[in-house]
């Protein structure tokens, strides 16, 4: 699944979100912290194309609460269908379309699986719903194929056609219409569309050289010459090609030119979270931590269930001062992946900190609940325990201080023999 993919991907789980909102919460008597751990572990997975992985998680998901058609149910079934397991994969779209009704997004992949069963009255009537609202770019063409493939070549022209304006890039298209204008009879026409296949095709295999040039000058040439080479891939139209080539610049360690094509791109793809994402990350590593937190914002208020984006949102408030949010955002991200060790790092430190904010001012139970959480994330850490006892000595209980102190002592004395 390339990158455009992922993004309308998510695009699409946005729009469900909206078409069952009954769903946005565990049940009572889940554990929440688990069932989140599986579903943020699930996305990230499917992101980085680790399919089985994702299949795995989805369906742990599922085991502990049934009703996450939305939220686990569909996923799993995306990542069965690029899993290249066809049966599992309509098993679970089937059963999504049961419970929530006809949608776009399943009409579009029971589409998919219908044109690799060749039964193409099928894929029709499934593209047929999912044009309504497309979930995808290639929509359209996807439909256009099925079209020709029952030799209705009118359809098959028009919705080719609209296929060329969706995704002009892609050599698929004119190829495709090529044909049906040869069985249309248009001679003329189908040379012109198989030329034009041709030159996306070259267009692509120019574009990929440069893109492997482009890294190579970034690690070994000067910023000036990597600059002037890799800016050949802007296409200000193509947010794909801008995240990409931002991305590029990003990694290698030049984050003020990755700004420029992550910027449109965001632009481009106002609803992607994972443009979103990419600005805000480039904002952050600039030190502009105000932008990035506007950038990010209204993502986490939309993407609640996306690991890097909590994590992401927490650490600009931590740097911002925020205390209170940062923790409630690191929080969350540790919830969704609990593995996250860099994530753990910055909960415990905004842990300490709104527990000395709370004790400052007054608020003791605050404070130690706060320290608590501290104390699970370190549990041989004397810190948290010096913390509590200077807490309870506040609070008139010397007896749970001198606990707490003796507690601190026995860790930090454990620490340096081990160090020893």
């Amino acid at each position: 699944m390339n990158c455009s993919k992922v993004v309308y991907l998510l695009a699409a789980l946005l729009i469900m979100r909206v078409f069952a909102r009954s769903q946005q919460l565990p049940s009572a008597g889940e554990s929440p912290v688990t069932t989140e751990a599986h579903l943020g572990k699930g996305y990230q997975a499917l992101k980085e194309d680790r399919y089985d992985v994702a299949a795995s998680e989805f369906r742990a998901a599922l085991e502990l609460d049934p009703r996450l058609t939305l939220r686990a149910r569909f996923p799993l079934g995306v990542a069965l269908f690029e899993s290249h397991k066809p049966d599992e994969a309509r098993r679970e779209f089937e059963t999504v379309r049961r419970e929530l009704g006809d949608h776009p997004n399943v009409a579009y992949y029971l589409g998919r699986l219908a044109i690799e069963d060749r039964n193409f009255d099928s894929a029709i009537r499934n593209f047929s719903k999912a044009i309504e609202k497309a979930p995808f770019p290639d929509t359209a063409y996807y439909l256009g194929f099925a079209y020709s493939k029952k030799g209705d070549w009118s359809a098959a022209e028009k919705w080719l056609k609209e296929a060329q304006r969706a995704i002009p890039r892609d050599a698929r298209v004119p190829y495709q219409l090529a044909s049906v204008y040869r069985q249309e009879g248009h001679a003329e026409e189908a040379d012109k569309m198989f030329a034009l296949s041709q030159r996306l095709h070259h267009e692509d295999d120019k574009e990929s050289r440069l893109r492997v040039e482009c890294a190579q000058k970034l690690e070994q040439g000067s910023r000036e010459e990597a600059r002037a080479l890799c800016d050949q891939l802007y296409d200000p139209e193509d947010a794909g090609k801008l995240a990409a080539l931002g991305t590029t610049y990003g990694q290698h360690g030049d984050t003020e030119a990755a700004l420029p094509p992550l910027r449109r791109a965001a632009e481009l793809e106002p609803e992607s979270p994972q443009m979103q994402y990419n600005l805000a990350l480039a904002y952050a590593q600039l030190n502009r931590f105000r932008e990035a937190r506007a950038t990010l914002e209204p993502v986490v208020q939309r993407w609640h269930d996306l690991f890097p984006i909590n994590a992401l949102y927490g650490t600009i408030l931590s740097k911002l001062g925020e205390l209170g949010p940062a923790y409630e955002a690191l929080n969350h991200a540790h919830n969704l992946n609990p593995e996250d060790s860099g994530t753990q790092d910055m909960l415990y430190t905004a842990a300490l900190a709104v527990a000395d904010e709370k004790r400052d001012a007054h608020q003791y139970s605050d404070s130690l609940k706060y320290l608590e959480t501290a104390t699970k994330l370190r549990p041989q850490d004397p810190e948290p325990h010096h913390r509590k006892a200077k807490i309870y000595g506040l609070m008139g209980d010397p007896t749970q201080a001198k606990a707490e102190s003796e507690r601190a002592e026995r860790l930090a004395e454990k620490a340096r023999v081990g160090h020893d």
